[in-house]
């Protein structure tokens, strides 16, 4: 995932979160019933660079401020929102999308097609975000209600890049200030961020859409046991929390465990060191990863079953290659009976890795030990490079989990394990993650990963002019029956469960689980937010 998102969700540090809770006034604040108070740190978080779209703000989750041109449920299907409809050119290079008419901005001025057509050139001229816009050409106005996009090449993923972007207003944008002051056409407006502390919303009197029934949003921007102890103090209505705090009991709250799109996995440097560096000065490779005899090992032999009942306290499902089993895209012959030790150890002796007088298998001089990275204030993955560690010694693989920032985990990419988050609604991450035209760019493809065969489906699968018929192709990147990223072709990465999205809910809460949206990563609990209901009164 690219490095700008992944360290613009980071939340606040424990200090700053206390502070915020003093100031909310202790415990036990009152408050009314039409009023929500929510903790979010875990998988959201504070924007550092503001609410605006251009720089980031809430990709794959509800932008609360702005609208967004279309939306997903929770069955992957397309519904309108600032659209009411869409056509492709026959050739797949153009979409015409007619918008709704007389829609106002939260300021009383009027959106049109222009602030769409606005709002996509600027990300792609911005290009500071993690929304590719790299094969559009260009968005162009056909009339007050009529946006039209220009691609360079066809995509049959575009169409989810007009799900995810909120519309800001030409007339006023001002990429130094709007970030604080945003100003959109979603159900909430921004009226108060203090930052490091808490974000004020209000209910958006022209929002064209059902309006929520809650007038007031605070979020808190709380992590970990900050983000717990605000529950325990009966301070929030909703908590969000890292799986490991699950089995905590909260007076009057509910632990309420969400199914994710959301993936942990491990890279696993694909090619060896030959003393080849990046530009910065990093080593690329690994001379233990980079055997296939190693990945099998540890795709076969780790049970993951175990760290999700461990660790992650249940909450969560095996992962083999990275796509969710709710994702159309998911290809169930990618998936084997792992936990397998005997298989496991037999994989490396047939490789040539022979135990140790340490018990750490070697072969040719050569021990079989590398780091695992992992960020160091996310308690999920700490627990999860531990437990996979312990696993790991089961076969003879020394694993050394390393916890760090994202800063330094950049420098260490290329060349060791590191524990990574992935999963969307869109199947262009695949493309991210093993396309070799990637290698070297930023956060893509750090492993070095290169099959062309691979490559080959990917093209496919992107060129296809229908998104639902390309699943096919996306689904034998994974497993053709002959190759593939999954474990039973080249292992590519060591892919581990898609985690549950956990949250303490106050009973007197209904948030309509039947209608949570996917929970993609980076993702937060608000894309149903119109659908919430105060039941009783706390």
């Amino acid at each position: 995932m690219n490095k700008k998102y992944l360290v613009s969700i980071i939340g606040t540090v424990s200090i700053i979160g206390i502070i915020a809770i003093f100031l909310l006034g202790g415990s036990g604040v009152k408050k009314s019933p039409d009023e929500l108070v929510v903790a979010v740190g875990t998988h959201g978080g504070e924007p550092k660079t503001g609410f605006d779209p251009v720089y980031g703000w809430n990709y794959y989750a509800e932008p609360l401020i702005q609208s967004t041109l279309f939306k997903r449920d929770n069955q992957m299907n397309l519904n309108n929102d600032l659209a009411t409809s869409y056509t492709v050119n026959p050739d797949g290079l153009t979409y015409d999308v007619t918008i709704r008419d007389n829609v106002k901005f939260s300021d009383n001025s009027s959106l049109t097609a222009e602030d769409v057509a606005f709002t996509y050139n600027k990300l792609k001229e911005v290009g500071a975000s993690d929304m590719d816009l790299s094969n559009m050409n260009s968005s162009n106005i056909i009339n007050s209600t009529i946006v039209e996009f220009k691609l360079n090449e066809v995509d049959s993923t575009f169409i989810n890049k007009l799900c995810y972007i909120g519309i800001i207003p030409e007339a006023s944008y001002n990429n130094q200030t709007y970030g604080k002051k945003p100003i959109g056409s979603g159900p909430y407006k921004l009226v108060q961020w203090d930052e490091g502390q808490q974000a004020i919303f209000a209910l958006n009197d022209n929002y064209y859409g059902i309006k929520p029934a809650f007038k007031k949003l605070t979020m808190i921007f709380l992590k970990d046991d900050t983000a717990f102890a605000s529950a325990k103090k009966g301070e929030v209505d909703i908590a969000e929390v890292p799986l490991s705090f699950t089995k905590e009991k909260v007076n009057n709250m509910t632990m309420t465990l969400l199914h994710s799109i959301d993936t942990r996995g491990i890279s696993l440097p694909y090619i060896p060191d030959n003393g080849t560096k990046t530009l910065e000065g990093h080593r690329i490779g690994n001379n233990v990863t980079s055997d296939i005899a190693i990945r099998k090992a540890l795709n076969y032999g780790i049970d993951r079953q175990k760290l999700i009942d461990g660790p992650l306290n249940g909450g969560g499902l095996k992962s083999f290659d990275g796509v969710s089993s709710t994702l159309p895209w998911f290809n169930p012959d990618a998936t084997i009976e792992d936990g397998k030790v005997d298989d496991a150890k037999q994989i490396l002796e047939d490789g040539g890795w022979k135990v140790g007088s340490d018990g750490i298998r070697e072969k040719n001089g050569l021990k079989a030990s590398f780091e695992l990275y992992y960020l160091s204030n996310d308690q999920d993955r700490q627990t999860l490079a531990i437990s996979v560690s312990e696993e790991a010694k089961k076969l003879g693989i020394e694993i050394k989990p390393v916890g760090k920032s994202w800063n330094d985990i950049e420098n260490f990419k290329n060349s060791q394990a590191v524990i990574w988050g992935f999963g969307g609604v869109d199947p262009t991450v695949i493309s991210k993650l093993y396309s070799s035209k990637l290698i070297g760019h930023a956060y893509d493809n750090p492993s070095g990963y290169n099959n062309s065969k691979v490559d080959n489906y990917i093209e496919i699968a992107t060129n296809n002019l229908d998104v639902n018929s390309s699943y096919d192709d996306w689904r034998k990147v994974s497993w053709d029956g002959s190759t593939g990223i999954s474990p039973k072709g080249d292992a590519a990465w060591l892919w581990l469960v898609a985690i549950d999205h956990s949250y303490f809910i106050d009973n007197s809460l209904d948030i309509s689980t039947e209608t949570t949206t996917l929970q993609p990563h980076g993702g937060d609990i608000f894309g149903n937010i119109y659908n919430w209901k105060r039941i009783s009164v706390s």
